[in-house]
C-alpha cells in the first residue's frame, strides 16, 4: 500500500557489492614464467592452460659484449675512453681547421647551406688553438668550449680514476637547474652569434 515501509524482506535482491567479495588468492607463476603489462594473470581464470611464456634469451652479439666486459680488465674501459678523446686531438692537430676551406671535409652541414654558424661551429678551431696554448684565440672561436674543459677533465679524471684504481675523488655535483641555466645560455649564444650587428657580429666563426 502507499506509504507503506518496505523492509529488507521486501527488498528485491541487489547484485553483490565488489568490494565486499572475497576474491581467492592467486596462485605464483610458474617458475622461468615472468608478468608481462597487459597480460592475464596466471593465477586468473583467463590464462590460457598450458601457455608459459620463457625468458627473451640475448642475442649472439650482446653476449659476446658481456663476456668481454666481464673478463676485460677495470681500466679497459676508461683507456678506450682516453683513446677516443686522443684520436679527437690528433685530428684537430693534423687538419689544422684554422687554415682549412669553408667547405672542406667533414665539415658542418648548418654552415655549409644557410651560412649560419651552429652550436658547436668554431669547437674544432677552439680546440687546436687550446692544443697550441693560444687561450684567448681559443676562447675567440668557441669560449664555451673553452668554458667546459676545465670540468669536463675532472669529470673524467674522478669517473676513470675510480674505474680503473678505486679512487675516491670528491665528485662534481651539477643539478639539473645548473645543466638546464648553462644549455639555455648555450641555446642564447647560439642565436646571437649569428645576428648581424655589433657587437654580436664579433661571436661570428
Amino acid at each position: 500500500m502507499y506509504g507503506e515501509r518496505v523492509t529488507s524482506v521486501d527488498r528485491p535482491d541487489a547484485p553483490p557489492d565488489p568490494q565486499t567479495v572475497p576474491v581467492p588468492p592467486t596462485a605464483p607463476a610458474p617458475d622461468g614464467v615472468h608478468a608481462v603489462a597487459g597480460a592475464p594473470d596466471p593465477g586468473s581464470a583467463n590464462w590460457p592452460a598450458g601457455v608459459a611464456y620463457a625468458p627473451v634469451e640475448p642475442d649472439r652479439f650482446t653476449r659476446l659484449v658481456l663476456r668481454l666486459h666481464a673478463r676485460a680488465p677495470r681500466w679497459a674501459v676508461p683507456l678506450a675512453a682516453l683513446g677516443c678523446v686522443g684520436l679527437g686531438m690528433a685530428y684537430a692537430l693534423l687538419s689544422d681547421p684554422t687554415h682549412s676551406d669553408p667547405d672542406a671535409r667533414p665539415t658542418c652541414l648548418l654552415k655549409l647551406t644557410t651560412g649560419l654558424d651552429c652550436p658547436g661551429c668554431g669547437g674544432t678551431r677552439a680546440l687546436w688553438y687550446l692544443l697550441h696554448g693560444d687561450l684567448p684565440a681559443a676562447a675567440r672561436h668557441h669560449f664555451l668550449f673553452v668554458f667546459s674543459v676545465p670540468f669536463l677533465a675532472y669529470l673524467f679524471v674522478t669517473w676513470a680514476g675510480n674505474r680503473a684504481f678505486g679512487w675516491r675523488l670528491p665528485e662534481l655535483r651539477l643539478n639539473p637547474k645548473v645543466l638546464g641555466g648553462f644549455l639555455a645560455f648555450w641555446l642564447a649564444f647560439s642565436v646571437l652569434r649569428n645576428l648581424p650587428w655589433a657587437p654580436f657580429t664579433a661571436l661570428y666563426v
